[in-house]
């Protein structure tokens, strides 16, 4: 599935909250159950994404031409919105990651109705998450 059609599929989800940002909430916190969990002994200072108040480790790796993350959170919310972002940028090659304009997190109203801490701590882990795709995708030309 291409990013946009992951995107377009994010927003009808959203959209069947309607206004009820309580509902939007309790559905980012199941999204981030189901998120692929780094593993504990990956848990190091070098994985946390620096930028967010919570603590978010990333891990991305390079699998045939694909980049796949796996992450973990102290925030339950966090932990949704870290599993949000993956969920549309993994199992993408590294140039359709780094194009991506994630228009969707505005169209959901999410930037409206994060605090301005978890506004930048988001836009932290999608800059994380675009330059590992970068930092992959050179690795794997050399």
């Amino acid at each position: 599935m291409k990013i946009k059609e992951i995107e377009e599929e994010i927003v009808e989800e959203f959209a069947l909250f309607g206004e009820d940002w309580e509902g939007k909430y309790e559905h980012l916190i199941d999204l981030g159950k189901s998120l692929r969990i780094i593993a504990d002994e990956l848990k190091t200072e070098g994985r946390l994404i620096k930028g967010c108040q919570s603590k978010v480790w990333l891990q991305s790796e390079l699998k045939n031409g694909r980049v796949f993350y796996t992450a973990d959170s102290d925030a339950i919310i966090t932990k949704g919105l870290v599993a949000l972002i993956v969920r549309v940028l993994g199992d993408h090659s590294p140039q359709e990651i780094i194009e991506a304009d994630m228009g969707f997190i505005d169209r959901i109203g999410l930037t409206a109705h994060l605090s301005p801490t978890r506004a930048n701590g988001l836009l932290s882990m999608i800059k994380q998450m675009k330059m590992d795709a970068l930092s992959l995708s050179l690795k794997s030309k050399v």
